[in-house]
């Protein structure tokens, strides 16, 4: 028998503070209509839902890119309670079916047991919210996590004004909080016609739409219309900058991309359109292959008939599974949703295998397009804008593998390097990129930046896009301060031989012994040897 570290939590951690048949996370149409399935047949489910967001995740560009255009009926908890639940009936649906119902609750980590987490007690969930966190057993999960917005920057994108499609579909309709009044649209396919559409329902102004094709991309007669309503649509143009004001966007500068003369359109918000991104970050920490997929919008779990995953108690609903560049259909996601539920049932013997025809449809290759947008902002807006907002790496730091400015100027062997001969010594990597530039690396952790960052070292580096590794997430997928990670409840058996970090004497002791004779006193007293 192989003895156990005595130091290990091997055998040690809390048992979860529940246990159900299935959880679902995840509470628009997809993730409601799964749970509504699983409860009639019978099942414990849980269904998890972050939104109401708390106020500060708005700023935070977490998980939608709202760039500064959240109102401030936000910060009323209670008012968005009410918009959460009346702009989706299939919450309460779900709730008359029996699922257990959690709205402003993150799931910041899943964990499930294997080589390298011998030692928890089972699958598990962690949980916050906002106050405290703590961890939910369960036999299977459905990740219904959904899409987030595709980020592009230019010269003055880091300012209050400048957001994403799914950001402002959010604000516009669950939240009912969007701040703004006259929008430029960054796209023309059918994500920003539905974008522009729902801006003009809601008695706000288009002013134009952007499209760096020579030609629109979505459907004739839905720009026609737009056209009728006074929609400007310049075709071979990209955005070159957003005019700063003392609150935010006041305007943008446009220009063709093969030279020209520029032009500025009045505006408060410029609202990108260029498509959408699956939401993966729990089936990646969770240890969930995941492959690159441009008919899926980026990276998503390798999955046979469009929900199970590679792990037998994981599996996906809805737009994280493909996010296209339109919005989905309701119809359509719920669907898509009960299918999942169908296959979770199978999964546990409760059930025959879901016909596979109700798989989550597939779209055009979007990747191709994703490149000739962030080649036509370099052909038109240069290198020095930000391709990390929250590290403040330029395009040039990037292009050039420059470390922080922090470090003070980069050494002559480091002005040497580039993106082009890193990729001569071998494949690109985000993570490498990271720990070289720390792009990505801030507190939207890299929801603002991850996808142009993969298609500036795809042009830097000469390579396809799907040759860029995904930056891997790891728990907490959410920002969680320290204070409520803490909160998180250890055993007597964790902490009696954990008085000091990892057994290292040296590495913890108190400050008022440091110098002092006490300083050896304490490590004799607490080495274990």
């Amino acid at each position: 028998m192989t003895a156990v570290d005595a130091y290990s939590v091997a055998g040690k951690l809390a048992a979860p503070e529940a246990k159900v048949d299935a959880m679902v996370v995840g509470a628009g149409p997809a993730g409601t209509a799964a749970a509504s399935e699983l409860a009639k047949a019978g099942l414990s489910v849980m269904l998890v839902d972050e939104n109401p967001l708390d106020a500060g995740m708005f700023g935070l560009d977490v998980p939608l890119f709202f760039g500064g255009r959240a109102g401030t009926s936000v910060q009323n908890k209670n008012r968005m309670v009410e918009q959460i639940v009346m702009s989706e009936p299939g919450i309460e649906t779900a709730m008359d079916a029996g699922a257990e119902v959690a709205l402003g609750t993150s799931c910041w980590g899943v964990f499930l047991p294997g080589p390298a987490a011998r030692e928890l007690p089972g699958p598990m969930a962690g949980l916050s919210d906002g106050t405290r966190v703590w961890t939910v057993g369960f036999d299977r999960l459905i990740l219904a996590t959904g899409a987030r917005d595709l980020v592009f920057f230019f010269d003055g994108a880091d300012q209050p004004g400048v957001m994403g499609a799914a950001a402002f579909h959010s604000l516009a309709t669950r939240y009912d909080a969007f701040d703004g009044q006259r929008l430029v649209i960054f796209g023309s396919g059918d994500l920003a016609l539905g974008t522009a559409e729902l801006a003009l329902a809601q008695g706000l102004e288009v002013a134009a739409l952007i499209e760096v094709d020579a030609a629109p991309r979505g459907d004739a007669a839905r720009i026609a219309a737009l056209a009728e309503q006074g929609v400007a649509i310049h075709c071979g143009h990209a955005i070159t900058s957003a005019m700063r004001g003392p609150a935010g966007v006041t305007g943008v500068e446009i220009a063709p991309i093969g030279g020209g003369a520029a032009r500025t359109i009045a505006c408060d918000t410029v609202c990108l359109a260029i498509g959408r991104v699956p939401v993966v970050e729990l089936f990646d920490a969770a240890g969930v292959p995941l492959a690159a997929d441009g008919e899926r919008g980026g990276f998503v779990p390798v999955s046979a008939d469009g929900v199970s995953t590679a792990s037998p108690l994981v599996f996906g609903a809805g737009d994280c599974m493909m996010a296209a560049d339109r919005l989905t259909d309701r119809a359509e996601a719920e669907a898509h949703g009960r299918y999942a539920a169908r296959a979770v049932l199978a999964s546990l013997g409760r059930a025959d295998a879901p016909d596979s025809t109700a798989a989550h449809p597939r779209g055009g290759d979007q990747l191709a397009y994703r490149r000739r947008v962030m080649e036509a902002l370099l052909a038109t807006g240069g290198q020095e804008a930000l391709a990390c907002q929250c590290e403040e790496v330029s395009r040039a730091d990037l292009f050039g593998v420059l470390p922080p400015r922090y470090l003070g100027s980069p050494s002559e062997t480091s002005r040497c390097r580039d993106l082009a001969t890193l990729a001569a010594d071998g494949p690109l990597d985000h993570d490498q990129m990271k720990r070289l530039t720390r792009v990505s690396m801030g507190a939207c952790q890299g929801r603002r930046c991850r996808e142009q960052v993969a298609l500036l070292m795809a042009v830097g580096g000469g390579v396809p896009v799907e040759a860029i590794p995904l930056a891997g997430y790891r728990a907490p997928v959410r920002p969680l301060p320290l204070a409520v990670l803490a909160s998180m409840e250890e055993t007597g058996p964790m902490t009696a031989l954990w008085s000091i970090w990892f057994a290292i004497p040296s590495q913890w002791i108190p400050y008022d012994l440091i110098g002092t004779e006490g300083e050896h006193t304490f490590i004799d007293d607490h080495t274990h040897l």
